[in-house]
C-alpha cells in the first residue's frame, strides 16, 4: 500500500506539474498510438510472460479515484477535466485498459451542450460582436481538453480491437464541431489548445476506423465528409485522405453509392461510379501539385493511370501525362509512358514517334522497353516491317543474353517481322530468305520457352501455315490450344483453317461447331464467318447463307447493345463493322453461285450503302 501511495503521488506530481507549467493540452505528437510510444513499451516490456506475450494490467479503480479526487481538490479543474487529464496521462503511459477506464467516467452527452455553446461563442467573440458579452460556460481550453478526451477514447478501443465503438465515439467529435460551428472552422481556430489539430486528426482516423469494422458505406460517407472545406485542413492532411480515399475506391471490390450532390449546379459534374470518383480525386490532386500546394508523389500518376486504363480513356491518361510540369518526371520516363497511352489509344503512330524520340541518340537509343514496343507497333503494320526487323535486331544486340524472356520475345518479334517483310520481297529467291529466317527465329523463340509460351506457338504454327507446312502448323496449333484450354477462339479459327487447307472441311466444321459451343455470342463472328465459308467450300449454299443471316442478326444486336458506349468498345465496334462489310461481299458471291443475280446486286447495294455510313 506504501508503494502504491509513492507511485500516486509520483503520478499526481507529474500531471500537476504538466498543468501548472501552461501545458495543459500537448502538442498531438504525443498523441501516438500506444503501441508505438516509448511509455507502452517500458510498460509492456516490464508486463510480459516468460513467453513474451503481453500482460494487460488491469485498471486499478482505486488509485484511479484517488488521483482524479487529488486533481479536483487542488482547485484548478472540475471533474471532467480530471478526468480528462488524468486519462490522457494513462493513455501517454501505455495503459489502454486503465485510460479507458477513465475515459468512460466523463458523461460527454452531458458536457456536449456546453462545449457546443463554448465553440459558438468562441466564434462570435472572434467576430466581435460588441452586443454580446456572456460568458461562456467552459474555456476553449477545457473545450479542447475534453474533445482530445474522446479522440483519446477512440484510440483506445481501437487498440483494444472495438473498431465499430471506435468509429462511433471519433464520430461525436466531428458531431460537435459541425453543429456548434454550421459554418466551418475559421482559421487558427482553437489553435493554442491544439483545438483543430485534435479535429484534424479525428477527421483523418474515422474512416480508418470504419474499415476496421467493416462497414464499406459508412467508409465512404467519412471520407466524403472528410474532404468537405468546414474542417479547414492543412493542404498535406487533405491529400493524404484524398490519397486513401482513392485506393479504397479503386482496391476494396464493392461499388458504392454515387455522391448525392444536390447542391452543385447542373453544368457540374458528378461522378457515377467508384472509377469517376477516384479520377477525380486524382485529376485534383495533379492540380494541387502543379500549384505546389503539395508535394510530388508518383503514386499518383500510377493510380490514375490504372483507373484511366480500366476505364478505357487512354487518350485523357495522355493528356494528364503531357500537364505534368517539366522536371516532374524523367523526360524518358514521361516518353514511354505517353507511347503506351497512344498505343492502347490506338493511335501507333504517334507511339511511334514518341519512341523514336526515346530511342535517338540524345535520350536512350538501348531502352529495351521502348526498342519493344517499337518492334511490336512495326510487326502490326506490314509498311513498317522492315523497321520493325531493324528494331528487333537492335533490342536482341543490346540483351545480350541477359533476359532469357526478353530475348525470346525479341526472337518472335523478329521472326513477325520478317513474314511480314518477306510480302514485300520483289524476286522468289528474297522472299524464300526472309521466310526462312522468320521460321528460324520463331522456332528459336519457340525452343526458349520450351513450348510453354501459348503466344509465340500460335505466331510460329501460323507462319508454318503461310509456308504450307501444314502438318507442323497443325501439331502447334493444337499445342497452342491445350495451354490455352479451348478459350481462345485465334486458336480454334487457326486449327480449322489449317484443316480446310488439307481439305479436311468436315473436321474443319466439327472443330468450328466445338468452339461455338464453348464461346459466348458476342465472341463468335469470326467463327460463324468460317463456318459459312467451310459450308461453301463444301457447296452447302443454303446452309451458307442461313449462317451469314445468323451472323448478321447477331451483329445487328450487338451495335444496338454497345451504341451507346463508344469510347470503352471502340476496337471491337470497328471490327464488328469490318465483319458485316466482308459478309455482304460474302452473301453476293454465294447468291452468285447460285445464279441469283438480283440478290447478289442486292448484297453489293447493302455494301455500298454501308461502307458510305462508316
Amino acid at each position: 500500500m506504501g508503494r502504491s501511495k509513492v507511485r500516486q503521488g509520483r503520478r499526481l506530481q507529474k500531471i500537476m506539474k504538466c498543468l501548472c507549467s501552461g501545458e495543459q493540452l500537448r502538442a498531438a505528437d504525443e498523441m501516438v498510438p500506444w503501441s508505438e510510444s516509448v511509455a507502452s513499451k517500458d510498460y509492456y516490456s516490464a508486463n510480459s510472460g516468460r513467453d513474451g506475450q503481453v500482460v494487460r494490467r488491469r485498471p486499478d479503480t482505486g488509485n484511479i479515484e484517488e488521483a482524479e479526487s487529488s486533481l479536483r481538490e487542488s482547485g484548478i479543474l472540475n471533474y471532467e477535466e480530471a478526468r480528462a487529464l488524468l486519462g490522457r496521462y494513462e493513455y501517454q503511459e501505455g495503459n489502454i485498459e486503465s485510460a479507458l477506464h477513465v475515459f468512460e467516467g466523463i458523461d460527454i452527452g452531458a458536457v456536449t451542450p456546453k462545449i457546443k455553446i463554448s465553440l459558438a461563442k468562441r466564434r462570435e467573440r472572434r467576430k466581435r460582436h460588441p452586443q454580446n458579452h456572456t460568458t461562456p460556460p467552459m474555456s476553449i481550453h477545457t473545450a479542447g481538453l475534453l474533445l482530445e478526451a474522446v479522440f483519446l477514447k477512440a484510440k483506445c478501443l481501437q487498440a483494444l480491437g472495438r473498431f465499430k465503438e471506435a468509429a462511433q465515439t471519433c464520430k461525436v467529435i466531428l458531431d460537435i464541431v459541425e453543429s456548434s460551428l454550421p459554418e466551418g472552422l475559421p482559421e487558427n481556430f482553437g489553435a493554442e489548445c491544439k483545438l483543430q489539430e485534435t479535429l484534424s486528426k479525428a477527421v483523418e482516423l474515422l474512416p480508418e476506423l470504419w474499415k476496421l469494422a467493416d462497414c464499406p458505406r459508412e467508409v465512404i460517407l467519412s471520407y466524403r465528409h472528410a474532404l468537405l472545406p468546414q474542417w479547414n485542413l492543412d493542404s498535406e492532411t487533405k491529400a493524404k485522405i484524398q490519397k486513401e480515399f482513392v485506393i479504397f475506391l479503386l482496391y476494396s471490390g464493392g461499388e458504392v453509392i454515387p455522391p448525392n450532390l444536390r447542391s452543385h449546379m447542373d453544368s457540374s459534374f458528378v461522378p457515377t461510379n467508384n472509377i469517376e470518383e477516384a479520377i477525380l480525386l486524382l485529376m485534383i490532386l495533379l492540380r494541387e501539385v502543379s500549384l505546389n500546394k503539395i508535394e510530388w508523389d508518383p503514386s499518383i500518376l500510377d493510380h490514375l493511370s490504372f483507373a484511366l486504363s480500366v476505364s478505357g480513356d487512354l487518350t485523357a491518361l495522355a493528356s494528364q501525362w503531357e500537364e505534368l510540369l517539366p522536371g516532374t518526371i524523367n523526360r524518358r520516363e514521361r516518353y514511354h509512358a505517353l507511347a503506351l497511352c497512344y498505343y492502347g489509344a490506338g493511335k501507333d503512330l504517334a507511339a511511334l514517334n514518341l519512341l523514336l524520340k526515346l530511342l535517338s541518340s540524345r535520350e536512350d537509343p538501348k531502352h529495351v522497353p521502348a526498342l519493344l514496343m517499337a518492334s511490336k507497333i512495326c510487326c502490326e503494320n506490314p509498311d513498317l516491317a522492315k523497321d520493325g526487323v531493324s528494331f528487333a535486331r537492335r533490342m536482341l544486340d543490346n540483351l545480350d543474353g541477359r533476359c532469357d524472356q526478353f530475348e525470346s520475345l525479341a526472337n518472335c518479334l523478329l521472326g513477325v517481322s520478317l513474314s511480314a517483310h518477306s510480302k514485300l520481297a520483289i524476286s522468289d529467291s528474297e522472299r524464300f530468305e526472309r521466310q526462312s529466317e522468320a521460321l528460324h527465329f520463331l522456332e528459336t523463340a519457340v525452343r526458349m520457352t520450351r513450348m510453354c509460351e501459348p503466344l509465340l506457338l500460335y505466331h510460329f504454327s501460323l507462319e508454318c501455315a503461310e509456308q504450307r507446312k501444314l502438318d507442323a502448323a497443325l501439331h502447334y496449333a493444337e499445342c497452342f490450344l491445350n495451354l490455352e484450354v479451348g478459350s481462345n477462339v485465334k486458336g480454334w479459327l487457326l486449327l480449322a483453317r489449317i484443316l480446310s487447307a488439307q481439305k479436311q472441311f468436315l473436321d474443319a466444321e466439327s472443330i468450328v461447331n466445338a468452339a461455338l459451343d464453348q464461346t459466348g455470342i458476342w465472341d463468335q463472328g469470326d467463327l460463324l464467318r468460317t463456318k459459312a465459308k467451310l459450308q461453301t467450300a463444301q457447296g452447302q449454299l443454303t446452309s451458307a447463307i442461313e449462317t451469314y443471316s445468323q451472323l448478321l442478326a447477331i451483329l445487328l444486336v450487338q451495335r444496338k447493345a454497345f451504341g451507346s458506349r463508344k469510347k470503352l468498345y471502340k476496337d471491337y465496334r470497328d471490327h464488328a463493322r469490318n465483319l458485316e462489310v466482308e459478309i455482304w461481299h460474302d452473301l453476293a458471291y454465294v447468291y452468285i453461285s447460285l445464279s441469283q443475280w438480283h440478290d447478289a446486286e442486292v448484297q453489293c447495294t447493302k455494301q455500298r450503302a454501308f461502307t458510305k455510313r462508316l
